[in-house]
């Protein structure tokens, strides 16, 4: 039986789909949600390799200014609580699971300052070419945290920027289904300047 002239032949209709499918933006979202992904592991990494230098300038430390128990344990503290605060990709979107890996990262941040003002107390310590070393990879470690952040937020801003606009936010919508990401903050207090007194 001959079809109507009016109905649309499939063959016409794939081809019109196959046309249109690359401007939805279903890859680009999910290229830029695997960035961001890549992106959190490189923040992830970086925060390890501080984690793992942690141990080493703590017992440096130790051997030579062993009555700053306090100290020490407040450091070895730190980094037991960030272990304890785990965040996945998954979580990403979660902006109370982000803090709260923000705040225990800033925990640490805080008892490393601590442990480098109790080196100044102690000549021969910041003369000892171990705790040197250690010094300059953990100044070289905060740096890499500082980059792998931006460009995580660099990342959470495409997604984001990306799942809320047209055509791609329908994409998303219909198709995705994906929420918009959490990026790093500013810590609290960081928008006043820190007082130098000589």
């Amino acid at each position: 039986m001959p079809q109507p002239s009016y109905l649309i032949p499939r063959w016409f209709l794939l081809l019109t789909l196959l046309a249109v499918a690359p401007g939805c933006g279903y890859n680009t979202i999910v290229a830029e949600d695997e960035a961001v992904k890549q992106a959190w592991a490189d923040v992830e990494a970086t925060y390890q390799r501080r984690a793992d230098l942690i141990p080493n300038l703590v017992e440096t430390v130790k051997g030579y200014a062993a009555h700053e128990r306090e100290t020490l344990e407040a450091v070895t503290q730190a980094r037991a609580q960030v272990g304890q605060v785990k965040v996945s990709a998954a979580d990403l979107s979660d902006p109370a699971k982000v803090a709260a890996f923000q705040r225990a990262q800033a925990g640490v941040g805080a008892a490393l300052s601590r442990l480098l003002v109790v080196a100044e107390r102690y000549p021969d310590l910041k003369a000892d070419q171990n705790f040197r070393d250690l010094q300059h990879q953990l100044e070289g470690t905060e740096n890499r945290i500082n980059v792998a952040r931006q460009r995580y937020n660099r990342a959470v801003a495409a997604f984001n920027t990306s799942i809320r606009t047209f055509p791609s936010n329908i994409t998303n919508n219909l198709l995705l289904h994906l929420s918009a990401k959490e990026g790093f903050k500013a810590e609290a207090g960081a928008e006043v300047a820190p007082k130098v007194k000589f």
